[in-house]
């Protein structure tokens, strides 16, 4: 199944039913009262949470979506039935923005989630409802009401306790693959990674916890350079980030001068996700000798004295176990202390309103330079047409 994060649609909710005019009219009963019914009410477009679905493709196929109209009222006082609501069952993660406001309507997290993104119209009421003893056989009515229509921005991002940060080839699907039952591609070239994949992960402190590989980051990547920003979001719902860095680059390069790199990339998509909790990886140490990553990790704790570090092998399965269980403590901690601290549950509310809309701005400022770049390159093409004259 094709892998695909955004995808914009139109809802509409149904139109309320009108209201009916009726009177009595029966055997020895010649000038009987109002007894024209009310309408049904239209139906509602609602999002629900599917924890089946990993992608928004189905929708991009089907990108108008309907409820159905109230039925109008009837004589002896009926009542239309209510037009039907449509349930759309989306991914969890998924954030619902209004593509013409831009506000965030809200967000898709649990698989019990069911978000209302477009009202049914109201019903019309009948003439029996406006009888009155001043007004015996009212001959008022009233129609109903149109649905709300919306055009709406889905943006999945994946849920996930821990998410994997690094350069392309840095070790994080092996890594994956080794501490969880998820079996991404694994492969020495660039970019082999090209869709997240989640993994839960059991540490041996009987603790676990949901870890997120994303495609590799490289230079420029927050101006689109490379997989760009797309695949980025998928990091704003993590708590951790887990930044693995390769100890012996193929193409030579330095270490540190590579995490920095990829952080600083980090900053200019979203500041308040750099200000995510990152913990550093080594890996591959395997591939050097003790002293030189003795070396590199001199380097990483002088310079960035208050993070953790940690150097593994995901061939041999050095220093993961110490990795993964540090992580569950974390995590465990993390999830004791947002569960009985209000205002830690408020701060962690307001940043993650901050990250959907810094992914938000992201998202319409990629649209805005594709719009531009058609704009001020557009693929013109000069016909001359040459009537065959007969000689």
């Amino acid at each position: 199944m094709n892998f695909l994060d955004e995808v914009t649609i139109t809802v509409s909710a149904g139109r309320g039913g009108d209201g009916c005019l009726s009177f009595l009219r029966r055997a020895n009963v010649a000038k009987g009262g109002p007894n024209g019914g009310n309408g049904g009410a239209g139906g509602s477009v609602y999002l629900v949470g599917d924890a089946s679905l990993t992608t928004l493709i189905d929708l991009h196929y089907k990108p108008i979506q309907k409820a159905n109209n109230g039925s109008p009222g009837g004589s002896s006082l009926k009542r239309g039935a209510d037009g039907s609501s449509r349930s759309i069952p989306v991914p969890l993660g998924t954030t619902v923005v209004d593509d013409e406001t831009l506000r965030v309507i809200g967000d898709v997290t649990t698989p019990d989630t069911r978000l209302c993104v477009a009202r049914g119209g109201k019903p019309g009421r009948g003439n029996a409802s406006f009888k009155s003893s001043t007004n015996r056989s009212p001959r008022q009515t009233t129609q109903g009401t149109s649905g709300e229509q919306r055009r709406l921005r889905l943006q999945l991002r994946v849920l996930a306790d821990v998410g994997l940060l690094g350069m392309p080839n840095a070790g994080k699907s092996t890594f994956l693959s080794v501490v969880s039952a998820s079996k991404p591609q694994i492969a020495e070239f660039p970019f082999t990674t090209l869709k997240p994949h989640l993994g839960v992960v059991r540490a041996n402190s009987d603790q676990s916890f949901v870890l997120a590989d994303v495609p590799g980051l490289i230079r420029g990547a927050s101006s689109g350079i490379g997989l760009g920003t797309r695949f980025m979001r998928h990091l704003t719902r993590t708590s951790i980030l887990l930044h693995l860095v390769e100890v012996r680059p193929l193409d030579g390069s330095d270490p540190y001068t590579n995490a920095t790199d990829i952080e600083k990339e980090l900053a200019l998509y979203s500041q308040t996700l750099a200000e995510t909790k990152i913990i550093t990886v080594l890996t591959k140490i395997d591939c050097i000798t003790e002293e030189k990553l003795a070396s590199i990790s001199k380097a990483f704790k002088k310079l960035r004295s208050d993070r953790q570090l940690f150097a593994i092998s995901s061939h041999t399965g050095r220093g993961v176990n110490e990795l993964i269980d540090a992580l569950a403590q974390e995590i465990h901690r993390r999830r004791l202390s947002t569960a009985n601290d209000p205002d830690l549950r408020l701060a962690t509310q307001e940043k993650s309103d901050q990250l959907a809309t810094d992914v938000l701005n992201q998202s319409v400022g990629e649209r805005r330079q594709q719009a531009l770049a058609q704009t001020e390159s557009p693929d013109v093409c000069e016909v001359e047409y040459v009537r065959n004259s007969e000689n």
